[in-house]
C-alpha cells in the first residue's frame, strides 16, 4: 500500500471506529460501504491481526484494534497539523525566499527594490543572490529569478514584467573630441566599449525609425563582463558604451554621459519574473511578482532615483 494510501486508510479505519459502522463512515467520506469494509479488510492482512469485531448491531475494536486506533489517532493529529503549517505558509507574506539575477540588475534595481517590499512585509527573510551565469533554479532551491532577454521553453513558471531598452552613450569630452556618430557605421572608426557577455561577438545591431536593420563590428580599448566598469570607463572618455538603460539613468541625469545614435534603437530585453512551477504559488512569490510588475510599468528606469511607490499586495 503507498504512503498517501496507507494516510487514507487510517482515516478511514479511525472514523469506523468512532462511528461504530461501516456505513455511517462510508456516507460521511463520501465512498461505498464495501470500498470501506475492503480497505480495512486489507489492512487487517497486512498486520496479521483482526482489527474489528463485526456484528448485526456494528463494529466494535477488538483489543489489538484499540491500541491501533489510538496510534492512528497520533498519526492523524500529526498529519492534520502537518497539513495546517503547508497551509498557512502557503497562504501568507511570511518565511524564507530565494531570489536570484544578475550582479547589475541585482546591485542597481533589484536590491533597493527588494528592500522596500521587505519593509512593508517585516515577516520576510530574503536570500538574493546575483549572478550573471546561469542558475539552475531546483538545484539551488531558488525560489523566484528575474531574468533578462527571450526566455528558453521549459517546465518552469514564469510572468512579463516590463521591457528592459538599451542606450549609446559615451562621454561629453569624447564626443567634443571625436564629434557624434550620425550612422552606426560610424562606430567602425571610434573606440567602443564591449560588454562580452552579451555582446561577445563584437557586433551591435540597430533598428532605425522604419524599423530597417543595420550591424556594424566594433573595437575598443576595454571589453569587460561589468557594466559599471564599461559605465565608469565611459564617463572617462574611453570610448562609446552600448548599455542598459538603468545603468546608464544617473550618469545621463547628471550629464556625465550623453545619448548617441537617438534616431536608433539597440534590442530591447524583456523582463520575467521565473519560478520553479507555473501552479500553486506561495503567496509570498505570487505577491512579489504582482508587486513587481507595477513598479516596472512604463519608463521605469527613470525613477530609480527615487522610491517607487508601495501598497502592499491584497
Amino acid at each position: 500500500m503507498e504512503y498517501m494510501d496507507r494516510i487514507q486508510a487510517v482515516r478511514l479505519f479511525l472514523r469506523v471506529v468512532e462511528l461504530g459502522s461501516f456505513s455511517k463512515a462510508a456516507a460521511e467520506l463520501g465512498v461505498g460501504q464495501p470500498a470501506v469494509t475492503k480497505q480495512v479488510a486489507r489492512m487487517e492482512n497486512q498486520l496479521g491481526a483482526r482489527l474489528l469485531h463485526r456484528s448485526t448491531h456494528g463494529v466494535t475494536a477488538t483489543e489489538i484494534g484499540a491500541l491501533y486506533y489510538e496510534k492512528c489517532r497520533v498519526i492523524a493529529h500529526h498529519v492534520e497539523e502537518a497539513d495546517s503549517v503547508a497551509t498557512l505558509m502557503q497562504s501568507q507574506m511570511r518565511g524564507a525566499m530565494r531570489i536570484s539575477t544578475s550582479v547589475a540588475f541585482g546591485r542597481r534595481v533589484l536590491g533597493p527594490l527588494l528592500m522596500q517590499f521587505m519593509r512593508a512585509n517585516p515577516d520576510l527573510q530574503v536570500d538574493l543572490g546575483v549572478d550573471d551565469r546561469y542558475v539552475d533554479m531546483i538545484e539551488q532551491g531558488v525560489d523566484v529569478a528575474i531574468r533578462m532577454g527571450r526566455l528558453a521553453d521549459s517546465t518552469l513558471g514564469a510572468r512579463y514584467l516590463g521591457l528592459n531598452p538599451w542606450v549609446l552613450v559615451a562621454s561629453p569630452s569624447f564626443v567634443a573630441e571625436h564629434g557624434s556618430p550620425h550612422k552606426p557605421k560610424d562606430l567602425a572608426s571610434r573606440d567602443c566599449l564591449i560588454y562580452s557577455t552579451v555582446q561577445g561577438d563584437a557586433r551591435w545591431h540597430f533598428a532605425g525609425a522604419s524599423g530597417q536593420p543595420e550591424s556594424v563590428a566594433v573595437r575598443g580599448p576595454l571589453r569587460s563582463n561589468s557594466l559599471s566598469i564599461l559605465l565608469e570607463a565611459a564617463i572617462a572618455g574611453m570610448g562609446v558604451a552600448a548599455l542598459p538603460r538603468y545603468v546608464a539613468q544617473g550618469a545621463l541625469a547628471r550629464g556625465s554621459v550623453v545619448p548617441l545614435l537617438e534616431a536608433w534603437s539597440l534590442p530591447v530585453q524583456e523582463i520575467h519574473a521565473v519560478y520553479p512551477s507555473p501552479r500553486m504559488l506561495p503567496l509570498k512569490v505570487s505577491g512579489l511578482v504582482g508587486w513587481l510588475q507595477a513598479q516596472f510599468e512604463g519608463e521605469w528606469w527613470t525613477r530609480l532615483d527615487r522610491p517607487p511607490a508601495f501598497s502592499p499586495p491584497a
